[in-house]
């Protein structure tokens, strides 16, 4: 046998623990994760708000939350033209099936291809001298906390998010070992296909914009031509630059709708360090975080000393400059500054393309997703909107190397042993963790809704229900007011009417509709009610919606953010408005006994304010060029329109004029 024969076969033998290490990792931790999200499979209320749209979609209605409203009522591009193609492919006659697999099978698929982007990371660190094992760390950590595993089937996009960022993940990194090889057409196709992931962040969700821009950028500043820096431009921009004209042309806002309603830009520093807490009190998650920290520091560490020797090996020696020597017989030319400045940008430009940068926008990205949602007060679902930039941060760390060197007689033995050491006992204390929350010795977040407005809503609904599983927008008729606004909705469909809720849970209140429509109002039946997915999903489409947080309700979403709202509701439009704006009666008995008439006509004069009827003719007109033309203008104005929440202000602040009936009052 040849001596590079010998050498084959020896990388051949070191690659088999490695490799069988990883599949044995990715497999069981898969599998145990997969058992997690099905034991737990639900579809929650905000994950059924899609499916109305998915619903309209499918009539011809156009991507619409209400027939002949266009309003963006979902966060998530992707996600919703995902469910859509599904559903129409298979024609499925329970959408809300199509949604539950689709979040389950990329939840899944999302966990090993992250850790094989993470194994490809670390390269040959694991077919050094001795025996290599890659072991699933960061992996462990995020499917051990129970509200991943709840959110892998919601219904919700967390699936289709952690997918997108295992995807990108794999191919930034296998760019940065690309450097130093000679461009190929393989290669080429590769660079913009990593570009055209990257490019789509906004329309996996708004905020995922901080990951794509920041990997956009570090290829835009690496060391290629100009032609592919074109090339990449075309391709990244090209869906979300094109679907940005359209959703300003055609809802007429910069953004989803629902990022109105929640003000996303909004600050609410306290109430997102109580929800950072509400996620890691319960699990002890701090434990993990602090051993995929260290473990990350001991491999950037050892990885940096196994470097050194052979970098310092391959650089030409130096010959020291005598600065005694005058320097006249200083035969070499002095370094301008523009020289120095250009052989600087070239070595940042050449280490872009590295793992280590790869790994530095990768954290940097998650811990700015990390602090814009405590800025912004995160969520009221337990640990939901925190799972994203966890799964960012882990990526490093999703499997870690050590490697048992085959002798420690050597400085460089020593060092691979001690580092080995303490990376398998961060694993055993982590797997030890794992166990521990999997098995529930920790308690999760409680079913009550708490001061702090936090809640875990799988349990809250499964509880409030008696469903282990609901589904099905039918499984939840059986909570609280569903099966009456069911019975409601059959009762006054036909003649059209405002159906309002009551304190009572089997009652409804109607405020009905004149015997002529003003100019403009169609006849219909409007259900105005918080808990949006159930009820638009178990209503038919030719009834209208609508919600007084905004989500799917603009009128609400432009009203001012509730400094003491409860988080991701605190926006809270009075019925007095909707009754106005569907064109019902505003004088008893018409209306409610528990509304006041008087308010009920300061809204009708509210709602005359120029502004707000502009802003109804964009999203409620017929759509034409000429509308699609004065929507583009008017984006930026409608994004950041607010009235006042209660009608006498908004009159005020619009410069209106009282009737005299109500101005003497």
């Amino acid at each position: 046998m040849s001596r590079s024969d010998a050498a084959a076969t020896a990388t051949r033998k070191r690659l088999i623990a490695p490799i069988a290490s990883f599949s044995i990792g990715a497999i069981v931790v898969t599998v145990l994760f997969g058992m997690g999200a099905w034991q737990r499979r639900w579809i929650a209320d905000d994950g059924l708000i899609v499916l109305r749209t998915v619903r309209n979609l499918l009539a011809g209605n156009g991507p619409v939350f209400n027939a002949g409203e266009r309003v963006e009522a979902n966060t998530s591009t992707v996600w919703t033209y995902l469910i859509w193609f599904f559903s129409w492919i298979t024609r499925a006659e329970h959408t809300e099936y199509v949604a539950l697999w689709l979040a389950l099978i990329l939840s899944l698929a999302a966990i090993p291809l992250a850790m094989y982007g993470t194994a490809r990371l670390y390269g040959r660190a694991v077919t050094a001298r001795g025996v290599g094992l890659l072991l699933p760390l960061g992996a462990i950590v995020y499917i051990a906390i129970p509200p991943a595993r709840d959110f892998a089937t919601s219904g919700l996009e967390n699936g289709l998010t952690i997918f997108w960022l295992a995807a990108l993940w794999c191919q930034f990194v296998a760019w940065a070992h690309r450097r130093g090889t000679e461009p190929t057409t393989w290669s080429r196709t590769a660079f913009l296909l990593l570009s055209f992931t990257a490019g789509l962040a906004p329309l996996i969700r708004p905020e995922g914009a901080v990951v794509g821009v920041l990997v956009l950028l570090v290829l835009f500043f690496s060391r290629i031509g100009w032609k592919t820096r074109v090339a990449m431009v075309v391709v990244a921009g090209a869906l979300p630059v094109g679907y940005q004209i359209f959703r300003m042309g055609y809802y007429a806002v910069l953004v989803p709708n629902p990022a109105i309603a929640k003000d996303a830009s909004g600050s609410k520093w306290s109430q997102g360090l109580a929800y950072l807490g509400n996620l890691f009190s319960p699990y002890v998650l701090l434990l993990p975080l602090v051993l995929a920290a260290v473990i990350g520091v001991i491999l950037a560490v050892a990885a940096y000393f196994e470097r050194r020797p052979a970098a310092e090996a391959s650089e030409a020696p130096e010959i020291e400059r005598d600065e005694d020597l005058p320097d006249v017989l200083d035969d070499r030319p002095a370094e301008s500054s523009r020289e120095r400045l250009v052989r600087r940008w070239t070595t940042l430009t050449t280490w872009l393309q590295s793992p280590s940068a790869v790994v530095a926008t990768i954290v940097v990205a998650g811990l700015i997703l990390s602090a814009y949602w405590v800025r912004q007060g995160g969520d009221f679902m337990h640990g939901r909107v925190l799972l994203t930039p966890l799964f960012i941060l882990l990526l490093p760390v999703m499997v870690v190397p050590a490697v048992l060197p085959d002798t420690v007689r050597t400085r460089s033995g020593r060092l691979r042993l001690a580092a080995a050491v303490a990376v398998i006992a961060g694993w055993a204390g982590t797997v030890w963790w794992g166990v521990a929350v999997h098995s529930n010795t920790m308690k999760n977040a409680g079913i009550d809704i708490g001061r702090n407005g936090i809640v875990d809503e799988r349990t809250f609904y499964v509880t409030n229900m008696a469903i282990e599983n609901p589904i099905t927008a039918e499984d939840y008729l059986d909570y609280p007011r569903m099966r009456a606004m069911v019975e409601k909705i059959d009762e006054v469909h036909k003649t059209g009417g405002i159906i309002l809720p009551s304190q009572n849970f089997d009652e409804w209140y109607v405020a009905k509709l004149p015997d002529k429509m003003p100019p403009g109002i169609p006849r219909q039946t409007t259900v105005y009610f918080l808990n949006l997915g159930m009820t638009s999903m178990n209503a038919p489409l030719d009834v209208r919606v609508v919600d007084q947080m905004g989500l799917a309700y603009p009128l609400a979403a432009h009203t001012a953010r509730l400094e003491d709202g409860r988080i991701g509701h605190d926006k809270d439009l009075s019925s007095a408005w909707v009754v106005a704006e569907s064109g019902g009666l505003d004088e008893k008995p018409g209306i409610p006994a528990y509304m006041s008439s008087e308010q009920v006509k300061l809204a009708e004069v509210a709602l005359t304010c120029p502004d707000t009827q502009e802003r109804f003719r964009s999203y409620k007109g017929t759509w034409s060029f000429a509308r699609f033309k004065a929507n583009l203008s008017d984006a930026l104005h409608f994004n950041s329109y607010r009235i006042a929440r209660q009608p006498e202000y908004e009159i005020q602040r619009c410069g209106l004029q009282l009737p005299p009936e109500l101005d003497e009052k």
